[in-house]
């Protein structure tokens, strides 16, 4: 059974913003962190950002850091990764998963739980 659903993906002009979701069951998204990860073709999977349970800390790629923004709902079980001034250079498959760590310096995914991927592309 899927545990970790994205969705909120699609083309986008540079400058323009998304808003993606995690939806995750209620015992997943109670029980750790949630993080946002990419992955572009030819490159290294990168980690983009974290939320603990809590909401804190909050861990965020410098490459996106004034552009993107994570948030969790309690009441809807997910979180979401808003996603504002796009650059080409953020095209990529976004994935969202649990983590073992979340850090305002680091995120490391862990538990083995993952979304199957939303699409992001931002082209002209």
């Amino acid at each position: 059974q899927v545990q970790l659903v994205e969705s909120g993906g699609g083309l986008v002009q540079p400058g323009g913003s998304l808003r993606l979701s995690c939806a995750a069951s209620k015992l997943i998204f109670d029980t750790y962190a949630i993080g946002w990860f990419r992955q572009a073709p030819g490159k290294e999977r990168e980690g983009v950002s974290c939320i603990s349970w809590r909401g804190i800390p909050t861990y965020y790629t410098d490459s996106v850091k004034d552009r993107f923004t994570i948030s969790r709902d309690n009441a809807e079980n997910t979180v979401y990764l808003q996603m504002n001034n796009l650059k080409p250079e953020d095209t990529a498959i976004y994935y969202c998963a649990t983590v073992r760590v979340c850090t305002v310096a680091t995120t490391v995914p862990g538990y083995g739980y993952w979304g199957q991927g939303t699409q992001v592309t931002v082209s002209s």
